[in-house]
């Protein structure tokens, strides 16, 4: 047995990792939100919270330009229209005490770093109940080091992030034979959004297959497949009709028939077709084993032959690689974080059984804490040079050919230009904005990305923005590397001219590539000229092009 020596020393290292964790996290991602590199779903969830707080729970105008009804329908955005009809997230209430002292975008990152950062100390007190405290130590770090926590921590606030802390508790309460509590983090998963009850099911099914609690596997297995089929099928249609005609299309559309399925009519066409479904779950090949190798690597690969790990994370690993869409093979994105707490407990319970069987229990030998430490470098190393959701930008070039960099303080010098055009906006003023200065303007009623500027307000009239700014320095300077900024520059500068000489908006101010423009209201001439000299130096460079091709 070790001696308090040994185990200060590993709860030293746990907290030393942990404080790291949370501190270089927490300081790119408020780095990543101040020079404006938080993007459209950092304004949608900040705008959710802020309708929550003033009583319109879950309405979001960001959300509703992404319903079926405006995507494919042609419809105009609706500041109440309500988000539930896409993802069913009851679960973030839960946090709405904390967003109503702190109303902020920022709130919300500090609470996706905590909440992640909590998870890995979770997760050690669960190895706890089977290992050492320096094997429980590197489990935890094994976590705080994986690519698929660090990618998703590093990006906007997601609903996701609340995933490994409630499945980690929850396994400890049924370590714990906390039954009262285990049933109450039970509801709260399936609280998170509407496909969280996969993790939970692969938890069911691992209590069935071990045979520990076969009575409470069954149960849990019931309660989130009746859960899901019940909420996709009768309660969410009720908000909208996204779920089925465009969510369940866009990832499962290859088992359906028709342009829209509900969720049981994606399960039958994946039955009914067993080849086709396997044909998704390989392909492609080399990036589904890649992915895999990416999953496993901080955890030394152990969960490649820990059964535990199958179990559990197999059904969330089986939704993402039936799913169609390159995102559903990207490490560093939201999703990959579902697969991450069935990995550890299995390696956990691998680890325990090998502990049992060596009575010094001095495990693992030299040899692979040496390997398993050179693995979780090498996760951090794949992490940083990935350059997760853009976190790294001012130290990783987003294109070496063409050349595409941006220095942290030519990033700063554009910021501080942008911000008193911002200052100008009125809070109580809607606005149309460009992709990444939206999070920014998201705590209002009616926000738009432009070109959007119609929606229908609260008397369901349609009324246009007060206010649009765009940011075409940061799209110029994107364009020549990646297509969907140069046709964002396309679209986006005629429009800004129509309506200058149409006089339905008028040019109120420009500083370095940004707009700014307001309703009804006389240009300012001094504007006028910086926007006509920009965009006669942007013409030729991007136009040009395109005419060239």
């Amino acid at each position: 047995m070790l001696g308090s020596r040994e185990k200060n020393q590993s709860l030293k290292m746990l907290f030393v990792v942990a404080i790291a964790f949370f501190s270089i996290c927490l300081l790119f991602n408020l780095h990543r939100y101040y020079t404006f590199y938080a993007s459209y779903d950092q304004g949608i969830f900040n705008q959710v919270f802020w309708n929550s707080m003033h009583g319109r729970f879950f309405q979001s105008s960001l959300s509703s330009a992404l319903s079926t009804n405006v995507v494919h329908q042609g419809q105009l955005s609706e500041v109440y229209y309500h988000r539930l009809g896409q993802h069913f997230t009851p679960a973030l209430l839960l946090w709405l005490p904390i967003y109503a002292l702190f109303p902020s975008p920022v709130t919300l990152t500090v609470l996706q770093v905590t909440l992640v950062t909590a998870a890995g100390l979770v997760l050690y007190i669960l190895a706890r109940q089977y290992l050492q405290p320096p094997l429980s130590a590197m489990i935890s770090v094994s976590f705080y080091g994986a690519n698929a926590v660090i990618g998703p921590t590093l990006a906007n606030f997601h609903d996701i992030c609340q995933i490994p802390l409630f499945v980690f508790s929850l396994l400890l309460a049924m370590e714990k034979r906390w039954w009262y509590l285990f049933w109450i983090l039970a509801i709260l998963i399936l609280a998170v959004r509407e496909d969280a009850g996969v993790v939970l099911f692969g938890v069911g099914f691992y209590l069935i297959l071990s045979r520990r609690y076969p009575n409470i596997g069954l149960a849990i297995c019931t309660l989130s497949f009746a859960y899901m089929v019940a909420l996709t099928n009768l309660i969410m249609p009720i908000f909208s009709e996204d779920i089925s005609q465009r969510f369940m299309m866009e990832r499962f559309g290859q088992y359906a028939e028709g342009e829209e399925a509900s969720t049981l009519e994606i399960i039958w066409g994946m039955i009914s077709n067993p080849w086709r479904l396997i044909g998704e779950i390989f392909t492609p090949f080399f990036g589904t084993i890649k992915y895999l190798l990416g999953q496993w690597l901080p955890l030394a690969f152990v969960p490649t032959i820990a059964p535990a790990s199958w179990m559990i994370a197999g059904f969330p690993l089986l939704k993402l690689f039936s799913a169609q869409g390159l995102s559903v093979l990207s490490i560093t994105i939201r999703y990959a974080m579902t697969v991450v707490p069935g990995l550890c407990y299995g390696a956990i319970l691998w680890w325990g059984k090998r502990e049992s069987e060596v009575e010094n229990s001095q495990l693992p030998s030299r040899k692979f804490r040496h390997f398993w430490v050179a693995c979780i470098w090498l996760s951090l190393f794949f992490t940083f040079t990935s350059n997760p959701n853009r976190t790294f930008y001012f130290l990783v070039p987003d294109s070496v050919q063409p050349w595409v960099y941006v220095p942290a303080h030519q990033q700063w010098q554009h910021v501080s230009q942008m911000r008193p055009l911002l200052e100008k906006i009125p809070d109580d003023a809607s606005a149309a904005a460009t992709t990444y200065i939206i999070p920014h303007l998201s705590s209002r009623r009616a926000v738009l990305r432009f070109p959007r500027m119609k929606f229908r307000n609260d008397a369901r009239e349609v009324e246009k923005v007060e206010y649009i700014i765009v940011d075409l320095w940061r799209l110029n300077r994107y364009q020549v590397a990646f297509k969907s900024d140069r046709q964002r520059l396309e679209k986006i500068v005629p429009r800004i001219e129509e309506l200058y000489n149409s006089g339905e908006y008028g040019i109120t101010d420009f500083a370095d590539g940004v707009v700014l423009m307001q309703k009804g209201v006389v240009s300012n001439l001094d504007a006028v000229d910086g926007w006509k000299n920009f965009r006669q130096e942007i013409v030729g460079a991007v136009f040009s092009k395109n005419s060239d091709k």
